[in-house]
């Protein structure tokens, strides 16, 4: 059944306070997502921080979790990013999950080898959509910057020219001073 926001607003209107409290309450104790929405709107900075280490962990579990041999579920890592996002609207936070999750996965094709084309294939996506968000803002580019280059290093013994594809993207849209290299 799919009900439209108009429809619901008009429903809205015509409650009391205490029955809108009622609905949002139940909202809140049924719905994971919306208690993180609220968690974000009415909690803070220390809210915000709480919810970047969950989706950063669920990132790590993909890769390497505390037991066991890495899953490897590359949708359940982007996934814990998009809703990271959709949840704060926090960008900073975005960006760092994204690369958190690139840098995992190139520690996890130098600890077990070469992996799918398509593991790769999500690594480079990630790594783009990074570098080019620093690429049109100096202050993040200035924050991340090193980690990028870090990225760059660590995977120089990759297959399926992983480092040779992250490099043509870094380059491509970073301008490199000639004292810098």
């Amino acid at each position: 059944m799919n009900v439209k926001l108009s429809d619901i607003k008009k429903e809205l209107k015509d409650l009391s306070q205490k029955e809108l409290i009622a609905i949002i309450s139940e909202l809140y104790k049924n719905s994971k997502e919306v208690k993180e929405y609220f968690a974000v709107k009415y909690g803070g900075d220390e809210a915000l921080k709480e919810l970047f280490e969950a989706a950063a962990k669920k990132i790590m579990h993909e890769f390497f979790p505390s037991r066991g041999h890495g899953r490897l579920r590359l949708g359940v890592a982007r996934k814990a990013i998009q809703d990271y996002k959709k949840i704060t609207n926090d960008e900073d936070g975005t960006l760092a999950l994204r690369i958190i999750y690139v840098e995992y996965g190139t520690e996890f094709t130098n600890t077990y080898g070469d992996i799918h084309e398509q593991f790769y294939e999500s690594m480079l996506t990630m790594f783009q959509a990074v570098v080019i968000e620093c690429s049109i803002n100096e202050f993040l580019l200035n924050k991340y910057n090193a980690r990028l280059l870090e990225i760059l290093d660590q995977s120089k013994d990759t297959g399926w020219d992983y480092h040779e594809c992250l490099c043509d993207i870094y380059y491509s849209h970073i301008e490199v001073d000639d004292e810098d290299e």
